[in-house]
């Protein structure tokens, strides 16, 4: 059975997705067969082909009217603002992926469910967590996946990278204190020269001539995926001028007395064990730009590991923001979808034409 998915909004994490499923195992069980961009066609299949971040796509990309196609398969292409606005049970879809970040409330996602799009998952957080059914960081909590949600988020980039990092250290040594500080590559919501891009006057900046501290809403998403770090993790996020792969900067007062050899040796071991393929350990003299392309979560920087006294610990973690991303997003939708009902009628989708 070939499932059937639909992007909507074909940004720099709908393209690293469909490039993720196209370079994962799973090509030949996930197809995606539509794809809602407000953008000309032109535009999708030329940034589809070339990519200044991950390099040219690895396969053929050509065109039709109102169709891309990838290594000969017909991706239906629709232009439209409104999630209402496209036929989704025409296109026979299993599951839309949104990842324009419009939407994030439950209001504004039941217009996808009520326009035809059976389940979502989401490439951003939602405005609360009572707006989707899951909020998911693979590796931390998508066993509690059951396949009844209709509406599931990956949560973000920083969360995905920081979580599980969070949540080893807590079990060995009990976290009393966190700060974080994401050192983040620039994001399309920032003017290239100063212009009114946003109501947050840091962001009308340029992009590329200045590090621009923004708002950030990374404490509330650790909280909603650690609970028991509630009231206990402050956050903030700086913009620097480089395209991708980003950092976080992590500051944190432990109730047990740490070491710096004790906590690489605990980062290691998990991930050479079971966070192997999301959480990556070095102690190697790397730069960002040694990242891009990586599909992990996150990377320790055992080299940059730092105590001061007995209880105050400090780390730096890598992440490439969009491919690490894009690969986690792969692995949570694997995933649920093996936990969807067996009789679901979902699984007619190989009735369809691919």
């Amino acid at each position: 059975m070939t499932l059937r998915l639909a992007i909507n909004g074909y940004g720099r994490i709908g393209r690293c997705l469909l490039r993720a499923l196209h370079e994962s195992p799973y090509r030949d069980t996930y197809r995606v067969v539509a794809i809602n961009e407000p953008a000309d066609l032109a535009s999708i299949e030329y940034l589809t082909r070339f990519d200044s971040t991950h390099g040219r796509f690895p396969g053929v990309v050509e065109s039709a009217p109102s169709t891309l196609i990838i290594d000969g398969h017909a991706i239906a292409v629709s232009h439209e603002t409104e999630p209402e606005a496209v036929d989704w049970a025409a296109l026979a879809i299993d599951l839309v992926i949104e990842c324009s970040g419009r939407y994030g409330s439950r209001e504004e996602l039941q217009r996808f469910i009520d326009a035809g799009c059976p389940r979502m998952l989401l490439s951003h957080p939602a405005a609360s967590a009572d707006d989707v059914d899951a909020t998911i960081v693979f590796g931390i909590n998508h066993e509690t996946l059951t396949g009844t949600e209709q509406i599931v988020s990956n949560a973000s980039c920083t969360t995905n990278a920081v979580v599980p990092v969070l949540d080893l250290l807590d079990k060995a040594y009990g976290v009393d204190q966190a700060i974080l500080t994401t050192i983040h590559s620039v994001m399309n919501d920032q003017p290239l020269i100063d212009g009114y891009h946003h109501t947050d006057l840091r962001r009308t900046r340029s992009a590329m001539q200045s590090i621009i501290p923004v708002a950030t809403g990374l404490a509330r998403g650790v909280e909603r995926l650690l609970p028991g770090l509630s009231g206990r993790v402050q956050a903030k996020a700086i913009r620097v001028p480089t395209l991708n792969v980003s950092a976080i900067e992590l500051a944190l007062t432990m109730r047990e007395a740490v070491d710096t050899g004790a906590v690489n040796q605990l980062l290691a071991k998990a991930a050479h064990g079971h966070h192997q393929g999301r959480l990556a350990y070095t102690e190697q003299a790397h730069a960002s730009i040694d990242f891009n392309h990586d599909p992990h979560s996150a990377v320790i920087d055992g080299g940059q590991t730092r105590v001061g006294g007995e209880h105050l610990l400090s780390l730096l973690i890598w992440f490439d923001n969009e491919w690490g991303f894009a690969s986690r997003m792969v692995d949570v939708l694997h995933h649920w979808h093996h936990r969807w009902p067996t009789t679901s009628s979902l699984d007619s989708s190989q009735d369809h034409p691919q």
